[in-house]
């Protein structure tokens, strides 16, 4: 994955010689608007799933080449080691998940001032199952004409089967991908609809499984179909191809997408320390340009591409994962058990949908589920929402590289929300599992609408949530 620095100089420099003799000896074109990047040789760290597809992109399309960057993609072995690269500085930027750069700028966790310029996608988790899981739950699904269940499918279907296990005193254990990842509160969101306990955080136990009806725990994205199969964990939530490959194993079912649970949820981001951005402006408008680019590739032309994209994403340096289970999610299906695949065709967004925006209510949603699950200890006004996702989410950055990749003809204008304040819409109630509406606005009236969770000045103190 990794070309010498001299040999894409030279690249380069012919690029520019044959640029030279086509225009008549003016230089037109990406290098013509290419910007004084403060740092050209860059290191960034991911995840091997399939929505770091943007970088992957970005770099084999040549798309960091036309920025002037020379950049190296490094995998990385878990969430936290990623983080803490970033922090310290061998890393240069990261696909991370949208709740790493929150928590870190609000101290849960490591202390560090992360910001994002780019979200890299919209959806792509789902929740799987084992197979003596789906048995269990069976009876309480409603099904089609054909014997193929209904969906989606709630928690409600789990919860008779969790119950059962509380009863017979055996815990009932479930994976996700890290305390602030989307996995987690998008599991807990689901769980806590069907009316499963998922379980509180407090500031002396962060394990958040106090009063906990199913027990969550972290598993590595790769490892959780093994750590499925081994019976360790009788579910989980994660990103693909990981559901897929259950289906593909014959080990387990997936019973629901996010796709499903909030319709066009944000995903992971791209993540950088602010003291980089600071140093570097140019360099981060440089890096958000390419990868708008990449993800404007990935979506084009109705899917066009993602053909291309699972093969460049199968390779062993990137997700290493068999193409068929990539292009099973990645091509607008979703395989729920063998046979049964259905057509999602917004199962990964990459670009529609303003996708690539940092939307501050984006930022607010993640903040609200860590309160609600006392990640964030004590009750915060509305402002302080607003503040924090203001001081890690930057469209500001992101529109400033859009405009100068409209100007290159490389984007369309009305591609971007240009006049936005930052907030989408308010998410209507069809769009949500629950049927309660989200608006990012009012982050505590949201807060206090979800049945389960901590409301208004409640804490949790031990075992117990007090106040009101």
């Amino acid at each position: 994955m990794e070309q010498t620095r001299l040999t894409r100089l030279l690249g380069a420099a012919a690029f520019s010689l044959g640029l030279l003799a086509g225009f008549g000896g003016s230089v037109h074109g990406a290098l013509a608007d290419m910007l004084d990047v403060e740092k050209d040789e860059l290191k960034f760290g991911f995840i091997k799933l399939t929505d770091m597809a943007p970088l992957a992109v970005a770099y084999e399309k040549g798309y960091f080449e036309d920025e002037g960057l020379f950049v190296t993609l490094e995998p990385q072995a878990n969430w936290k080691v990623l983080l803490d690269r970033v922090i310290t500085g061998e890393l240069d930027g990261a696909h991370m998940l949208a709740g790493q750069p929150l928590a870190a700028t609000i101290g849960f966790g490591t202390k560090a001032h992360i910001v994002t310029p780019f979200s890299m996608d919209l959806n792509g988790n789902g929740i799987t199952v084992s197979n003596e899981i789906f048995e269990l739950m069976k009876p309480n699904l409603e099904m089609q004409a054909d014997g193929k269940p209904v969906h989606p499918i709630k928690a409600d279907a789990l919860k008779p089967v969790v119950d059962k296990f509380k009863a017979e005193g055996k815990p009932f254990n479930m994976g996700m991908v890290f305390p602030v990842s989307t996995h987690n509160y998008e599991l807990r969101y689901w769980l806590a609809a069907g009316g499963i306990k998922p379980g509180f955080y407090s500031q002396t136990d962060v394990s958040g499984q106090i009063q906990a009806d199913a027990l969550l725990s972290v598993t590595p994205p790769p490892q959780m179909p093994a750590t499925l199969e081994a019976g360790t964990i009788y579910g989980y939530c994660v990103g693909e191809p990981w559901n897929q490959q259950a289906v593909f194993k014959g080990i387990g079912v997936p019973v629901i997408t996010d796709f499903e649970i909030w319709k066009n949820n944000p995903e992971k981001v791209f993540g950088l320390t602010k003291e980089f951005t600071d140093a570097n402006p140019n360099t981060t408008l440089a890096i958000t340009k390419a990868l708008i680019r990449a993800a404007k590739w990935l979506d084009e032309n109705d899917n066009a591409n993602r053909m291309e994209a699972v093969e460049i994403l199968s390779r062993p340096e990137y997700v290493g994962a068999d193409k068929e289970v990539i292009a099973n999610s990645m091509t607008g299906t979703f395989e729920y058990e063998k046979g049964d695949k259905r057509e999602v065709p917004d199962f990964n967004v990459f670009y529609r949908y303003n996708a690539t925006y940092p939307f501050y209510s984006d930022a607010v949603w993640y903040l609200t589920q860590m309160r609600r699950w006392g990640q964030i200890g004590e009750a915060k006004p509305d402002s302080w929402y607003d503040e924090v996702a203001k001081s890690v989410y930057r469209p500001d950055i992101y529109l400033q590289a859009a405009k100068l990749l409209v100007e290159e003809g490389m984007v369309d204008e009305a591609d971007f929300p240009w006049e936005s304040d930052g907030y989408r819409a308010p998410t209507p109630a069809a769009d949500i599992i629950d049927g309660i509406p989200y608006d990012g606005k009012q982050p505590n009236a949201y807060i206090d609408s979800l049945p389960i969770g901590l409301k208004g000045n409640q804490v949790v103190e031990g075992t117990e949530v007090v106040g009101g």
